[in-house]
């Protein structure tokens, strides 16, 4: 995996979530999913870098050739999910069928007596049913760490319709953002963050990843043996229509000893991979890394932080 995903044009967050804002808030939701599928035809065929990275990664998935009829429904796959977060993080949950599965893997962490813990997704399907649901409906304490420029143009987003969700985003990469994470995990709170992505300062290791090598950063596994605290993954995956499932599985009550292992960061890190890989065959087209993410060339050991 490279950081090309830095520079590539981020039509994927504020812009398009700007306009599906503007879109759902005046339509209603049934009437903004049949602009779905225009703006998804939009996006096949004049998005061509992320076209061929979503061919790439179908391939590896199904083994053929994908069809544009696949690659369209990648797209409209994550063209619903933006529409959703808007419903989502304005606490309009009751619009959609939700279901929940290994929830215990959860409930020890639910009060700041259980301790906090580290909350680990990725890109695929819905993270932001981790951020609204759990803190709107079920009141858990999470924070979510996120890359700045995109702590920024969310946040402005997320001001306007929750100033509460607003609040409890913690940017990566300021002077402060490891005392902000000590600080929520000492208090009891689950921080959640994605695992599936590189910043150019960022250490990563080489993992195996749906039949090729792939690289992910080792900060996840590097937090959690810093704070000795467990490791929950969390996979929102979106089923189609107005449903969702929930995952939770436990992935690690303790990574401690790994922080200064690089074998053992390898180690662990592959683990949340074959697991990644798991929920991405359970959901094909909830995969949304629209940028060139397989590096076969790429040595299998763990690169020092910059």
């Amino acid at each position: 995996m490279s950081v090309s995903w830095l520079q590539q044009s981020e039509r994927s967050t504020s812009g398009v979530l700007g306009i599906m804002s503007w879109i759902a808030r005046r339509l209603g939701r049934g009437a903004a999913r049949l602009l779905l599928y225009p703006i998804s035809a939009y996006f096949v065929v004049f998005s061509r870098r992320s076209r061929r990275a979503s061919s790439d990664y179908l391939r590896r998935m199904r083994s053929v050739e994908p069809t544009w009829r696949d690659i369209f429904r990648h797209y409209h796959c994550f063209a619903s999910t933006i529409l959703d977060r808007i419903y989502l993080l304005s606490g309009r949950h009751d619009l959609f069928d939700i279901r929940i599965h290994g929830r215990e893997a959860l409930q020890r962490y639910e009060s700041s007596s259980g301790g906090g813990c580290l909350l680990l997704g990725a890109h695929l399907g819905s993270f932001e049913l981790l951020r609204s649901l759990g803190t709107l409906h079920f009141k858990l304490p999470i924070r979510v760490l996120m890359y700045e420029e995109n702590a920024r143009k969310v946040g402005e987003l997320l001001r306007a319709m929750n100033s509460d969700l607003a609040t409890r985003i913690i940017p990566i990469g300021l002077p402060d953002t490891l005392i902000r994470v000590k600080e929520a995990l000492e208090r009891g709170e689950m921080v959640g963050m994605l695992g599936d992505r590189l910043l150019s300062d960022h250490a990563a290791v080489v993992c195996d990843f749906l039949g090729d090598r792939a690289q992910f950063p080792t900060g996840p596994v590097r937090l959690a043996t810093l704070f000795r605290v467990p490791v929950v993954l969390f996979f929102g995956l979106y089923r189609g229509g107005n449903r969702y499932d929930i995952h939770f599985e436990l992935l690690s009550e303790s990574l401690h000893g790994a922080r200064n292992s690089p074998e053992q960061i390898r180690e662990w890190t592959q683990k949340y991979v074959e697991r990644l890989e798991y929920y991405c065959r359970l959901a094909p087209y909830n995969w949304f890394n629209f940028y060139d993410f397989w590096v076969p060339d790429a040595p299998a050991a763990v690169r020092a932080a910059a």
